[in-house]
């Protein structure tokens, strides 16, 4: 599957922390900044990227636990190409939407 087509996929199949997040972030709600999602970068894809800020913010759930290793090499490939990764737990999106919102606009 080529990259563009597994894009489409993440954005169609998102968990219920991704839409939450989307919500935030779409049509530049979030401060006036744009957010892209499921952006691949390298052999990555980034959950959430806003281009004018460098920013990635990444939501992990259950598959990312044992896996910091895995989260850790990603994270350091993703600032070779210039970018700040922010992540965040599935449960503190769900359970304070604003909050993460306010957390990722202090970055910003």
């Amino acid at each position: 599957m080529d990259k563009t087509a597994n894009a489409r996929r993440l954005r169609r199949d998102q968990t219920l922390a991704e839409k939450t997040m989307w919500r935030l972030v779409r049509n530049r709600r979030l401060g006036g900044y744009r957010f892209l999602r499921q952006v691949p970068i390298d052999r990555y894809f980034a959950d959430f990227v806003c281009e004018a800020g460098k920013l990635i913010v990444e939501l992990d759930g259950a598959a990312h636990e044992g896996r910091e290793d895995h989260d850790e090499r990603r994270t350091q490939t993703l600032e070779l190409f210039g970018y700040m990764v922010l992540r965040f737990p599935n449960e503190r999106v769900l359970a304070d939407p604003g909050g993460t919102g306010d957390d990722i606009l202090v970055v910003l």
